[in-house]
């Protein structure tokens, strides 16, 4: 009898123990910038970089590269990823030398006292690079990106991001960041007012890059219906766009814009916009047949790749 019910007790516990987290970082190698030239980083040459790999048990080869650079204050910034499955894990992954010229040119342009709102990654990002004040701080992990297939383990990967990153954010920040998503799914003049409320009287100014598409589609899918699909680039623009377009009809979105990810290829982020009307993000971004520059809510400023800088109005 004591064994049955050890037995019983066992296969209770199999069933309700949380699910391992199904990958691990390895570090490979730390250094200097210097050490890493591939990065775009030498206006930063006393910034220390380690280069990870995510290493999944089952495969031979790491499925993405993460290299996190350290503050002054000894916080964990991701500074670039490389995604090297097809599907995304843990981060979208860009442009590092469009994020660190923007990061100088802020630096150069922006005035010190002023805030800057962005993503809560590309803030920590744009923090660490431009020494500029930013709303967000930490390392706030929202949305959690993984493939499909992991999706009961959800729970595990979000503690292990959080520790291995540190600096989960008070309940204030995370409360701010989800206004911050808001004011970016509300229809524009709602928006920009949400903004405005969001750092009160201060200059203020906001970057959005054609990522933060597919990261607020991921967090407020009632507003935004969102796909993306990488193509590959031919040297043919004109065909590239008949196939972007041709995906687009396909599979029932309204719209879209690109995102360069290398000599090779580009992603297209294609959505659909609830029936609430357009929300302030998808205006801040080049959209087939719409441009930011005719845009009258905020004050465009600056643009780099695929990053667009706005000053927000005061009240």
């Amino acid at each position: 009898m004591a064994g049955g019910f050890f037995l019983t007790g066992w296969c209770v516990y199999l069933w309700v123990k949380p699910l391992p987290v199904p990958y691990s970082y390895q570090l490979v190698e730390e250094g200097t910038t210097e050490k890493f030239g591939n990065l775009s980083l030498q206006a930063w040459p006393d910034l220390k970089i380690s280069k990870y790999e995510l290493r999944v048990d089952s495969v031979d080869k790491p499925v993405a590269i993460a290299y996190r650079a350290k503050t002054s204050d000894g916080q964990s910034v991701l500074i670039n990823w490389e995604n090297l499955v097809s599907e995304p894990i843990g981060e979208l992954g860009g442009d590092l030398s469009e994020l660190a010229t923007i990061a100088a040119d802020i630096t150069k342009h922006v005035p010190k006292e002023a805030v800057l709102l962005a993503w809560w990654d590309t803030s920590r990002q744009i923090g660490l690079l431009s020494d500029r004040n930013t709303i967000f701080i930490s390392h706030l992990g929202q949305p959690l990106i993984a493939p499909s297939y992991w999706k009961e383990r959800t729970d595990a990967i979000s503690q292990y991001e959080q520790k291995f990153w540190g600096s989960e954010g008070s309940a204030e920040e995370h409360k701010r960041f989800q206004q911050f998503a808001d004011a970016l799914a509300s229809e524009a003049s709602i928006g920009v007012g949400m903004l405005r409320e969001l750092v009160g009287t201060q200059d203020a100014y906001i970057v959005v890059h054609p990522t933060d598409l597919y990261k607020l589609g991921l967090m407020r899918p009632d507003r935004l219906d969102i796909a993306f699909k990488d193509f590959p680039l031919t040297g043919n623009v004109h065909g590239l766009v008949g196939q972007v377009k041709a995906w687009m009809k396909e599979n029932g979105y309204d719209t879209y814009t690109l995102q360069s990810l290398s000599e090779k290829a580009v992603r297209g982020y294609f959505l659909n916009e609830g029936k609430k009307g357009k929300t302030l993000l998808a205006q801040m971004l080049p959209l087939m047949n719409s441009t930011p520059i005719d845009f009258q809510g905020l004050q465009l400023v600056h643009k780099h790749g695929g990053y667009w800088v706005y000053k927000v109005p005061k009240a």
